[in-house]
Parts: structure tokens; C-alpha cells; sequence
């Protein structure tokens, strides 16, 4: 038989950072406001840097503490919401399907991520939200952005901040990628980490 490595506990709380990015006004502080306090945030300030929410759930009998941090973006602002994406376990781009340019610029935001996020694989836990559905002067045919995300091979959602389509839905795909990429490097670090066998008992120096 060979012996089974440790495993992580289900019962005990990971806490997962996730991070918004996109263009200006795409509605990231909606989205997240929505999500997480299941209201319609109408005040357009724009973030600047980050600011940051919570939110506790679980997935596969796991509980989360997600920290989700909403980001401006303002092209001013690039570089330093980019110190914000270190120690990142999930990142969610948006974009305005009524807003052409917003959907234009996701190869850069994403570039830009995978870029400063190190060391990570390509694969990294994310998701692609086209938000704004509900409004008819659409610019971003929904084709046009699966498409874009199946090369990329990311989830790909059409949502709505100010009807709550698919919000929480996106958020807690993102959450169970995060948390079975977490879980791999946890449990990797475990194996490596155990080198002694019982028969590697240290030997005895001699004086």
C-alpha cells in the first residue's frame, strides 16, 4: 500500500483574495456591491486604487473568507493597481457590453495580470464578466466574447449588476476555481515538505 500524504482539513476556513480588473466604468463596485451586500451601487465615483469587501460562503463543504478587492481603472491608476494584484488566489475581468473599448482592452488587463502575478502558470483561476445586459444599446455581441474566452479558455458571463443576473453565480465559479487551485498548492507544498521516511533516522555523530 502506499501511504496517502496529509490532506487538507474541509472544515477549517481558507481565506481566498479575489481581484476585479477591467476599464473604467464597466461597473466593478457594482458588481461586487451586488454580490456581496445584494444591493445596486448607482454612485459612480470612480475607485481609486482599491477598496475592499467580504464575503463568507461555502463551496464543496469548504468554508470561504473571500476578500474581494474592487480596483479603478483608470489608465493613470494602471501601475499602482497593479501592487494590488500580488498574492491574488482569483481575478475577474470586466468589461461593458455596450462599451466596445472596455471588451477591447481585456487582453491587456489579463497581459498585465498574468505578467505581474509571479510565479503563476498560465492557467490561473479567472473569470470574464460582460456586464451592463440589461441595457439595449448592446456594442459586444455575446459570440464575440465567448469566443474571445474560449480561446482563452476562461469562463465567460453575461451578467447584470442592477438586475443581479448571474452575479453570484460568476463570483462563486471564480470562488471554486480559486479553492481547487489552493487545494493543489497546498497539498503539493505538504508532499514536498515531507522528505524523512521512518527508516531516515538520523545517525549518530561521532566525538
Amino acid at each position: 500500500l502506499v501511504p496517502q500524504g496529509p490532506s487538507m482539513d474541509a472544515s477549517k476556513k481558507v481565506d481566498l483574495k479575489i481581484i476585479i480588473i477591467g476599464a473604467l466604468g464597466v461597473g466593478k463596485t457594482s458588481l461586487l456591491h451586488q454580490y456581496v451586500h445584494k444591493t445596486f451601487y448607482e454612485d459612480y465615483r470612480t475607485t481609486l486604487g482599491a477598496s475592499i469587501l467580504t464575503k463568507v460562503l461555502a463551496v464543496d463543504n469548504t468554508p470561504l473568507k473571500l476578500q474581494i478587492w474592487d480596483t479603478g481603472g483608470q489608465e493613470r491608476f494602471r501601475s499602482m493597481v497593479s501592487t494590488f494584484y500580488k498574492g491574488s488566489d482569483g481575478c475577474m475581468l470586466a468589461f461593458d457590453v455596450t462599451d466596445r473599448e472596455s471588451f477591447e482592452a481585456l487582453d491587456n488587463w489579463r497581459d498585465d495580470f498574468l505578467e505581474k502575478v509571479i510565479p503563476r502558470e498560465q492557467d490561473f483561476p479567472m473569470v470574464v464578466l460582460g456586464n451592463k445586459i440589461d441595457l439595449c444599446d448592446r456594442q459586444v455581441p455575446k459570440e464575440t466574447a465567448s469566443a474571445w474566452c474560449k480561446e482563452k479558455d476562461i469562463p465567460y458571463f453575461e451578467v447584470s449588476a442592477k438586475n443581479n443576473i448571474n452575479v453570484a453565480e460568476a463570483f462563486e465559479t471564480l470562488a471554486k476555481q480559486a479553492l481547487t487551485t489552493y487545494k493543489g498548492i497546498f497539498e503539493s507544498y505538504l508532499t514536498d515538505s515531507i522528505k524523512l521516511t521512518p527508516y531516515d533516522k538520523p545517525k549518530k555523530s561521532c566525538c
